[in-house]
């Protein structure tokens, strides 16, 4: 073999030694003991938000009868906005928070929201759509709920469609704004002024014009009087002073008086 062709093959067998070498042909160096392999882990992808309260479909307190405990169990089911919303939801009641606001010094909105249509119900309120505390809200679901439309039925003998009352929320003192008073229940919006009911048959019941009757009118809105001192933290109605005689006012909050 000549001197050229013997360099010729040693230069192709070095350049398939060298492929070989990139095509992992050669054993690789076994890894160092305790050697662990690193695989990055894929960022989790983001999930909607869920409820941060769940409350199971007729199992809270607005589908409970009234008792003795009533108002604890109301209470403690709207302790927070979030176990309040799930009670609300569990019962079919709509309610949309709404943000918090300051009107004045004595006057404004926590945890409150507006009031919708009972699904769970036949009643509407009237006027509909009212913005109260949550708090309110739900002792309201139990009250119409467990007093108001069982008490209808049985007492008056019909179906109430319509509950109606004088509002909610109005930045004053008690004793209708009289000065250098406290400030009313209603300017944190934690109290209803319930007026009267209409029933499926036509009848109208109003605080005004059957408390003092002495018939069945009368008997209805004293029941769901005494009804809402066992839900409420305050109740008052025309036996409490002047200024209740056409409104029983109903108050969510922890303060504890009925008459």
């Amino acid at each position: 073999m000549s001197l050229r062709r013997t360099q010729f093959v040693m230069i192709v067998t070095a350049a398939l030694v060298a492929v070989a070498a990139c095509g992992r042909l050669i054993p690789a160096t076994a890894p160092p003991p305790g050697y662990t392999p690193y695989y990055p882990t894929p960022a989790p992808r983001p999930q909607p938000p869920g409820p941060s309260a769940y409350v199971a479909p007729g199992m809270g307190v607005i589908d409970q009868p009234i008792g003795s405990g009533t108002f604890g169990q109301v209470e403690r089911a709207t302790r927070t906005l979030a176990q309040c919303e799930a009670e609300l939801a569990a019962a079919r009641v709509t309610f949309s928070p709404t943000p918090d606001r300051v009107n004045s010094e004595t006057c404004g909105l926590t945890a409150a929201g507006v009031l919708g249509p009972d699904m769970g119900t036949v009643a509407r309120m009237a006027p509909g759509d009212v913005t109260m505390t949550c708090a309110l809200a739900a002792a309201v679901s139990v009250w119409r709920r467990q007093s108001v439309e069982p008490a209808a039925r049985e007492i008056l003998g019909s179906d109430v469609v319509q509950i109606d009352h004088m509002g909610v929320y109005a930045c004053r003192s008690v004793n209708n704004g009289r000065p250098n008073t406290r400030p009313s229940a209603h300017s944190r919006a934690a109290a209803l002024d319930f007026s009267g009911v209409r029933l499926r048959d036509g009848r109208r019941i109003t605080v005004a014009g059957d408390w003092n009757d002495g018939g069945p009118e009368a008997a209805f809105l004293k029941r769901i009087r005494d009804d809402g001192c066992r839900i409420f933290g305050t109740v008052l109605s025309p036996d409490y002073n002047v200024q209740h005689q056409d409104h029983l006012h109903l108050e969510a909050e922890s303060a504890r008086f009925c008459r």
